[in-house]
C-alpha cells in the first residue's frame, strides 16, 4: 500500500514547483485548487519520510547494539515509533471524502410522536449548537417552525468553520456527516401523567453546503454571428455589421446584443449575459443534486432506519451502526459529542482501509 506514496511524492514536488511560479497565482481559482491539493499531500509525505527514516534508524541501532547493549533499548523504542507511524500512514492513505472540508446545512425534522417528537428535535438542535460552540464553529439559523410546546417541527441551521479555513479533511462535513438519519428517544414525556416511557423519533438531514459554481466558457463551444443592427435612427444603425448573436452549442442558449455602437462592445456584453445564464443553469443543476440527496435522506427517515437511541431512564446513548454505547447521555446532550462521532469516524476509516487493501 505504501508503494503508492512514491507517486504522491512526485505529485507533491510538482505542485511545489508550480506554486513557486508567480504566474500561477494570476489565476486565483487554479492557485486555490493547487494549494488545497498540496495541503492534502503534505502530511502524507512528511509521515512517509519519518517512517522511512525510522526504518533506517532501527537498522543502524541494531548494528550498534551488537557491540553496545545500551542500544538495545533504543531499538525497542524505535520499533514502537515505527509501528505508530505505520498506522498513521495507513490512515492517511485511506481514500478521502472530497466533501470533508465543506461546511454543512443541518436540518432537524420532528417525526412520529407529535409534541414529544418536536421537543426532542429541540433537544437535538441544542446538542448540535453546543457541540459547534465547543469545537469553535459558527452557526446560523436559516429557518424554523416551532411547535406549541416550544419544540421544533423542523429547523435548518448552517454550520461553518470559523474563518472558512480548516485543515484538510477536518471540515464540518467530516464530523457531522455521520449524524444523518433517524434519532430515537425513549423517555417519560412532560405531557405523560401516568409516568409511562414513550418512544418517538426525529430525523436529522446533513448536506455539504454547495459552493458557488464557477463558469468557464470554451471558445470552441461558441457560434458567433454578426449582423446589421435594426431599430430606430442613429448613424451606425443599418450601416455596419455591429450586432452580435452568440450561440452556446452544448446548451443551446442564444444571446443577442445590438445596443452598443461597436461589434466588439456588443460581443463583450453578449458574453457577460451568456456567462450569467450559464451560471444560473449550473447553479440550478447543483441545487437539484443537493435536493436529490436531501430527498434520499428524507426517504431514509420515513423508513425509520434508526441510527441512534437516546434512553433517558438509563442515561444511555447507543449508536446502532457501530455498536457504540455510553452512559453519559446528559453530557452528550450538552454538546459532548466527540466520543460518539469519533466511533463513527474510526469505523468508517477501518472499512475504507479494509477495502483499499
Amino acid at each position: 500500500m505504501f508503494e503508492a506514496v512514491e507517486e504522491l511524492i512526485g505529485e507533491h514536488a510538482e505542485l511545489e514547483k508550480q506554486l513557486a511560479d508567480p504566474a500561477i497565482h494570476a489565476d486565483q481559482t487554479r492557485a486555490r485548487r493547487l494549494n488545497k491539493r498540496y495541503a492534502e499531500l503534505s502530511p502524507v509525505i512528511a509521515t512517509y519520510r519519518s517512517w522511512k527514516q525510522t526504518g533506517d534508524d532501527i537498522a543502524t541501532a541494531r548494528e550498534l547494539a551488537v557491540d553496545d547493549p545500551d542500544f538495545a533499548a533504543e531499538v525497542k523504542d524505535l520499533e514502537i515509533l515505527r509501528e505508530e507511524l505505520t498506522e498513521k500512514l495507513r490512515l492517511l492513505l485511506v481514500p478521502r471524502d472530497p466533501s470533508d472540508d465543506k461546511d454543512v446545512i443541518l436540518e432537524i425534522k420532528a417525526g412520529e410522536g407529535g409534541d414529544e417528537s418536536a421537543l426532542f428535535a429541540g433537544d437535538l438542535l441544542r446538542m448540535y449548537l453546543r457541540y459547534a460552540e465547543r469545537v469553535g464553529w459558527r452557526t446560523e439559523l436559516i429557518q424554523s417552525t416551532e411547535s406549541d410546546l416550544g419544540g421544533y417541527k423542523d429547523v435548518q441551521v448552517a454550520v461553518k468553520a470559523k474563518g472558512g479555513a480548516t485543515e484538510p479533511g477536518q471540515g464540518v462535513w467530516a464530523r457531522l456527516k455521520y449524524e444523518g438519519g433517524v434519532h430515537r428517544v425513549q423517555r417519560v414525556p412532560a405531557t405523560e401523567s401516568q409516568g409511562r416511557i414513550h418512544t418517538s423519533a426525529a430525523g436529522v438531514l446533513v448536506l455539504p453546503e454547495a459552493e458557488d459554481v464557477d463558469v468557464e466558457i470554451n471558445a470552441n463551444d461558441l457560434r458567433i454571428d454578426v449582423y446589421r443592427s435594426s431599430g430606430p435612427g442613429g448613424q451606425s444603425v443599418n450601416t455596419t455589421d455591429s450586432a452580435v448573436r452568440i450561440t452556446h452549442e452544448p446548451t443551446g442558449i442564444v444571446v443577442s446584443c445590438q445596443n452598443e455602437k461597436s461589434q466588439l462592445q456588443n460581443k463583450e456584453q453578449a458574453l457577460r449575459i451568456l456567462r450569467a445564464r450559464l451560471l444560473a443553469a449550473a447553479q440550478e443543476e447543483a441545487d437539484q443534486e443537493a435536493s436529490d440527496a436531501r430527498r434520499s435522506q428524507v426517504r431514509t427517515v420515513d423508513r425509520s432506519e434508526r441510527v441512534r437511541t437516546y434512553n433517558f431512564p438509563e442515561n444511555r446513548i447507543s449508536d446502532h451502526r457501530v455498536g457504540f454505547k455510553a452512559y453519559n447521555l446528559d453530557q452528550v446532550l450538552d454538546g459532548e459529542l466527540d466520543a460518539v462521532i469519533q466511533a463513527c469516524v474510526d469505523a468508517d476509516s477501518a472499512a475504507k482501509l479494509a477495502a483499499a487493501q
